[in-house]
């Protein structure tokens, strides 16, 4: 069959395994008729080609909750597991998870792999910072327990580490107490970077903290933006959210995204939140998982898919870093649909994580001819400032601007290399920067 990722581009020709229980995982792996190498896929939810190979083992089946423990606030779950799953489990019971990413639809064992982070890196961190314990099946079959304390260099190569150290079974993960799931919204206008940028240094203490840019807006526009922060409600409901979910049911042409659409929409999305009130209380559905009211909505991007391009700089570059590259896309015309911009925190000891202190940002651009030279002039400006692109929304770094990045990629090898000498467990990411 063929498979692809979230942002369908590339796909490719792949023997989907799907085992039922841990018994059969181990036998897929000392399977002698089988010499390819293979990657773990969760939920389908990485962009790019992290998760593609010829041979992929989906973890969809290890989806039991296996313990949920008020007393010391934690969960114990399969790496199949949704965040959704999760989500219903524990909201009604007062908890909520620390660290959530823009969709609930991804499994545990994928968000562990990319160590992913949320709208509140500045104060909690990414989300490895709360598995407290990990089962990892190594491509002998044999399942070792990881923590920051026991195998702990494994640990910090599998947390962020794509899928390339083994096959995550289970996981226990760290739950929050929250007093309610409702959210008291705060969305500021910003008419430049600049004061973006200003507005939301000077709201750290905000629980939550994120921004749209429009990155067609110039000159004195250059960066305008909506800034959202948040907080929970001190009152207000605990139970879980059922999004009523519209659908996209086929691909839309691609021509309708284009410079001349893209100017229209931001403009209206710039001025109704400009001029509508600053302080609302919404679900945690609507701040956390505004694009899962739209199921399929990949599919916007027409039929050749789209590329998200995110990047991470540090603080003392990045008003000119991002300045320099909203120039360069409102030069090329190539204006993304969407944009998703924080600011992080520390980083974590992790070699193949990606946050650092700095500013991100997040771009979706429809595949299209022409894009691909602008990325590659993008990695250079990214680059030089000294910051990296995430690998789970890649699908086009090469070798070269992974490895000036990611700088304890030799050490990330070196644990790979003694748990998984013969490369059992590569993709076609894998392949391409260098890892496998």
């Amino acid at each position: 069959m063929r498979l692809q990722g979230w942002g369908r581009f590339p796909d490719i020709a792949a023997e989907l395994i799907e085992p039922v229980s841990v018994e059969l995982f181990r036998k897929s792996l000392k399977d002698k008729n089988n010499v390819l190498p293979l990657i773990p896929r969760g939920a389908g939810r990485s962009y790019g080609d992290s998760a593609l190979a010829t041979r992929v083992i989906s973890t969809r089946f290890l989806d039991e909750v296996i313990a949920f423990d008020q007393t010391t606030q934690t969960i114990q779950c399969g790496s199949g597991t949704t965040l959704n799953d999760i989500l219903k489990l524990i909201i009604p019971k007062g908890y909520f998870i620390p660290v959530l990413p823009g969709t609930k639809y991804i499994s545990v064992g994928g968000a562990i792999a990319a160590d992913i982070h949320g709208k509140n890196h500045h104060k909690y961190g990414s989300f490895c910072s709360y598995v407290s314990e990990l089962s990892l099946m190594l491509a002998s079959g044999e399942i070792v327990k990881c923590s920051k304390t026991k195998n702990s260099e494994l640990f910090q190569a599998t947390c962020g580490g794509m899928g390339l150290t083994g096959i995550i079974i289970d996981a226990a993960l760290s739950l929050k107490r929250v007093p309610s799931v409702s959210i008291r919204k705060r969305s500021l206008a910003a008419g430049d970077l600049i004061e973006c940028m200003d507005i939301i240094d000077e709201n750290e203490e905000s629980e939550y903290s994120v921004a749209w840019l429009d990155c067609l807006a110039s000159k004195a526009r250059l960066g305008r933006s909506i800034i959202h922060l948040a907080e929970h409600c001190e009152e207000g409901p605990a139970e879980y959210e059922s999004s009523i979910r519209m659908s996209i049911p086929f691909s839309t042409p691609s021509m309708l995204l284009n410079k001349y659409s893209i100017s229209i929409f931001n403009w209206g999305l710039y001025n109704l939140r400009k001029y509508g009130s600053e302080f609302s209380t919404v679900g945690y559905e609507s701040y956390f998982f505004p694009l899962d009211y739209l199921k399929n909505w990949n599919r916007l991007y027409g039929s050749k898919g789209f590329l998200q391009y995110q990047f991470v700089v540090p603080i003392t570059h990045s008003r000119q870093t991002i300045s320099e590259i909203l120039k360069k896309i409102h030069a090329s015309g190539k204006g993304p649909l969407l944009s998703v911009f924080k600011k992080f925190g520390e980083g974590n000891k992790n070699y193949l994580s990606f946050p650092f202190p700095g500013y991100s940002l997040a771009l979706d651009f429809k595949k299209e001819k022409g894009l691909f030279p602008l990325l590659k002039e993008l990695d250079e400006i990214v680059l030089e400032a000294g910051g990296r692109l995430y690998l789970a929304k890649d699908a086009r770094m090469d070798e070269d601007v992974f490895k000036r990045s990611y700088l304890d990629w030799e050490k990330f090898l070196n644990i790979k290399s003694q748990v998984d000498p013969e490369n059992v467990f590569a993709s076609m990411q894998s392949d391409r920067i260098g890892l496998t």
